[in-house]
């Protein structure tokens, strides 16, 4: 007599290892710009869904893992792309004009196209009340006053306040300065 209940009839079940390493590639192909967010997210939802291997085979059929040989080309290119983007901004910051840190005072120096300001600078990108510049404990802080385009040292956006020193890279809206200590 046979039994009614055939397990190699049902198809095998996922794993949550096979799972997880279908939503792993989907997750790095997104990451690479291999898929557009719409695909990323319906890939993902029919990898949710998927009761077979086969079905998660089919989602992730085009994002396999690259082997050594392109790795290393693709890790080559990515160090040189990193390169030219460090020495183009090593070029550009040596021929920034020098903004002097001033003399330690009790007020900060307010910086900002108003003529009250102790720092002036007329340009349409900086606001009129755009930063102040102050020592306290004896380091140098930089605070953004709200302005509308911006404060950013070292190409990072400044909210609130940010400790500074003579060397670095500092702009007030599209005017950019290289601080220097006297």
């Amino acid at each position: 007599m046979t039994s009614a209940f055939d397990p190699h009839a049902l198809p095998a079940r996922l794993s949550d290892a096979e799972r997880d390493r279908a939503l792993g590639l989907l997750r790095e192909g997104a990451a690479q710009g291999k898929l557009s967010h719409d695909t990323f997210l319906r890939r993902m939802e029919l990898a949710l869904a998927a009761r077979r291997p086969d079905e998660l085979a089919v989602l992730t059929a085009d994002l396999r893992p690259e082997g050594r040989w392109s790795q290393r080309v693709f890790g080559t290119v990515e160090r040189m792309s990193a390169f030219t983007v460090r020495l183009r901004r090593a070029w550009q910051a040596e021929k920034l004009p020098k903004l002097l840190l001033p003399e330690p005072g009790p007020h900060p120096l307010r910086i900002g196209r108003d003529p009250v300001n102790g720092l002036r600078l007329s340009h349409e990108t900086v606001s009129r009340r755009h930063a102040e510049l102050s020592l306290q404990n004896g380091a140098w802080v930089l605070r953004d006053l709200g302005s509308t385009n911006g404060t950013t040292v070292n190409g990072r956006r400044v909210t609130g306040t940010v400790v500074v020193e003579a060397g670095d890279m500092v702009a007030f809206g599209d005017m950019t300065f290289r601080l220097a200590g006297r």
